[in-house]
């Protein structure tokens, strides 16, 4: 008798303890898209942040709101259509795609008095206020942008973009990062700096990048700085960044496998706390 309360006991305690079961919609860009998509990195990854997050955290079930190549903007217009639905926890990973279609940031005040949706701020508000009117009670994550070594799509070379080391229309990244972060603390969010987290710097985007020296035309490594000085063919050149060069990133831009375990760990232990 003794044996089976002490059992009981143990059972009774163990299921105590047992995490709620809580659903996590992830809305963002393509680095949230790709989670499911690794066929479009060439299969540079294995898997995405989400994927690694409940393999960590069994008891969180994820819903993909990944779109491919949006802003905030994007999101904030279709919100009504995405079919977003109530969960416990929601994450928002944009701004990257913002800066980069000089998309105006605009100030805390328009994220305050709602503005609009012509600043990155007034995105934000239209973005957070749904998520509120799914579930008032939600946790709501921020994720800033990461910094952004010389992109070139591994599928189209013509689709490439500078790196986050130069301002697109009078704009840094990093002040797409601190708008989300200034957001965060104004609503008592827990937010993600990936932009300011030391292992995903822009000079650990990449190993390096294989281009054209311009004095011997021969095929080289060049390193950051270094590259962001040498010019990039898309009609003529090899793609530079061949398997042996990828870092923190597997194109310049996305996450590599090591990219998107740093992302995975910051999160990791947010959500461990819900």
């Amino acid at each position: 008798m003794k044996k089976l309360f002490l059992y009981l006991a143990v059972v009774g305690l163990t299921s105590s303890f047992k995490p709620k079961d809580l659903t996590w919609v992830a809305i963002g860009d393509s680095i949230t898209y790709l989670n499911e998509h690794q066929n479009e990195t060439g299969n540079r990854i294995t898997k995405g942040y989400m994927t690694r997050v409940v393999e960590q955290l069994p008891n969180i079930h994820y819903v993909n709101q990944g779109h491919n190549g949006w802003t905030s903007g994007g999101i904030a217009t279709s919100i009504e259509k995405l079919g977003l639905t109530k969960a416990d926890v929601y994450s928002i990973f944009l701004g990257t795609n913002d800066w980069w279609a000089g998309r105006p940031l605009g100030r805390l005040s328009d994220y305050q008095n709602s503005t609009s949706n012509n600043t990155v701020y007034g995105s934000f508000r239209i973005i957070i206020d749904k998520l509120r009117s799914l579930n008032p009670q939600a946790r709501i994550i921020l994720i800033t942008p990461m910094q952004r070594g010389d992109f070139v799509y591994i599928a189209d070379h013509k689709n490439n973009a500078y790196g986050s080391y130069k301002d697109k229309k009078g704009q840094y990244l990093e002040s797409f990062a601190n708008a989300i972060d200034s957001i965060g603390r104004l609503e008592s969010f827990p937010v993600v700096d990936l932009y300011h987290t030391k292992q995903l710097s822009v000079e650990k985007m990449v190993k390096y990048k294989r281009l054209k020296d311009p004095k011997t035309g021969v095929y080289t490594n060049f390193t950051y700085p270094e590259y962001t000085t040498i010019a990039f063919n898309p009609e003529t050149d090899e793609y530079p960044y061949p398997l042996e060069s990828v870092a923190m990133t597997y194109d310049g831009l996305h996450p590599s496998d090591k990219g998107y375990e740093v992302i995975t760990k910051k999160l990791v232990k947010i959500l461990k706390k819900l």
